[in-house]
């Protein structure tokens, strides 16, 4: 039996993961400074069916500024599928001025924000901002920063959670991270960037393969697969400090690391005992368990967000599909039905939502399946999919593909009808990875 491999296949020799998940074939049974190729833009298609419409106009201040703040704001919120800009061209309002609701009910608002960002005299930002229901007449709130310039484009991202949080009563999840692999030449680099793909730091970079990034349930450190010992081992890395711990160097191959939601422990896929098979793993090392006997391959693991369960792709029916078992171990259960080949699981915070890759006619194609009634809605119409990975609110997915022939980082809506493309100038980008909630 043979089935095309991705680079988080375990049994991959060291020269294999050169390519992506969309070129590698192979048989189963048988990433400082920044570079232009880490340099992103946000373009946001697509039309929802229900979209609050909110009027952001610019900032006071903001032709001085180093970064524009209510721009930043509207491509956040236009990126999450709820909101709707109402032009605001031309308009100057700041968070001490009591809006004219009547006008802006003419624009077609159902809200509004305005705000303003000021130098202070120690080099750093003041930024103010304040909301406004325009249909109420109602003053929702607002926030102060002072902040470095640095931090600029964290304090918009961290104003349009507080905005999507009080008009849609979640979570808003723009102030959170991504990590994501490039490989540009020979070199790979592991990067951590903002939520929009924006401000880019490298956390790692090698001449050798980094793969299957994946963040720690408190944001602060990432377990990844690197091949600088000529072979696939899985090191957990400290985000602030750059410092890192190996956790999986045993015989054969380490790989697919996957965190437990409380971050005692990893779930990997490892050889050492012949096949590649699933076990858990201290966070801090020591002694793998395995999970299971099973006859046929098991990889990519993902825990359900409340550790009790293990989805995971596994080739023991003649070809891959998505199973689960308990996090204890035992029997599988079998969740994909649709088609002959699924990969790549994702399971949503709330557990209501399986993401997955699936190949259709030739193409890879993201898929997202309704755990409660098993029905499977194909969200994309690109051809190259690969690493679906939900956002902390379980509201969008952010995923690797090629676009109009270029690499690209995308998140989309669970139905597909909000994209937004985070475009690389250049390099090949792949495999990211939607990190937690930050705590302040």
């Amino acid at each position: 039996m043979t089935i095309e491999r991705t680079p988080t296949t375990p049994s991959l020799t060291a020269a294999v993961p050169l390519a992506s998940r969309r070129s590698v074939l192979a048989a189963m049974a048988s990433v400082s400074a920044l570079p232009a190729f880490a340099q992103f833009r946000v373009e946001v298609t697509g039309v929802g069916l229900t979209q609050l419409p909110i009027a952001l106009p610019a900032f006071r201040g903001e032709d001085t500024a180093p970064q524009k703040i209510a721009a930043i704001i509207k491509a956040d919120l236009e990126r999450s599928g709820l909101f709707r800009s109402v032009d605001a061209a031309g308009v100057q309002l700041d968070e001490t001025t009591r809006p004219d609701v009547g006008v802006w009910r003419q624009k077609g608002a159902d809200s509004l924000a305005g705000g303003s960002i000021t130098r202070l005299a120690d080099g750093r930002y003041d930024v103010r901002f304040r909301l406004w229901d325009v249909v109420k007449g109602q003053d929702l709130g607002g926030q102060g920063y002072a902040v470095t310039q640095a931090d600029l484009r964290l304090v918009a991202h961290r104003i349009a959670d507080y905005i999507y949080e009080k008009l849609t009563g979640e979570k808003g999840v723009f102030s959170t991270r991504i990590a994501y692999v490039t490989k540009a030449g020979k070199r790979y680099v592991l990067w951590v960037a903002d939520a929009d793909g924006e401000n880019a730091q490298s956390a790692l970079s090698s001449n050798e393969p980094i793969i299957s990034p994946a963040w720690s349930p408190n944001g602060s450190q990432l377990a990844y697969v690197s091949f600088e010992s000529r072979k696939p081992v899985v090191y957990v890395h400290d985000i602030a400090s750059g410092r890192r711990r190996l956790i999986a160097n045993f015989r054969g191959s380490n790989s697919a690391p996957a965190w437990s939601p409380d971050g005692s422990s990893l779930a990997v896929t490892l050889t050492r005992d012949g096949s590649s098979q699933l076990y858990t793993i201290s966070a801090q090392g020591g002694e793998p368990r395995r999970l299971m006997q099973s006859s046929g391959i098991d990889t990519e693991p993902a825990f359900s967000s409340d550790g009790r369960t293990i989805y995971f792709v596994s080739d023991r029916g003649g070809a891959p599909q998505v199973y689960k078992v308990a996090a204890s171990g035992g029997s599988a259960q079998r969740v994909t039905f649709s088609g002959n080949y699924n990969i790549s699981p994702s399971v949503s915070a709330d557990g209501k939502w399986l993401a997955y890759i699936s190949r259709v006619g030739g193409g890879f194609k993201l898929h997202v399946m309704d755990l409660a009634s098993g029905s499977v809605t194909a969200v994309t119409d690109t051809s190259e999919d690969e690493s679906p990975s939900f956002a902390p609110n379980s509201r969008l997915i952010v995923y690797a593909t090629k676009q109009g022939g270029r690499e690209a980082l995308m998140t989309t809506t669970l139905d597909g009808k909000i994209k937004a493309r985070l475009a690389g100038q250049s390099g090949d980008i792949r495999e990211p990875d939607w990190g937690p909630y930050q705590k302040y």
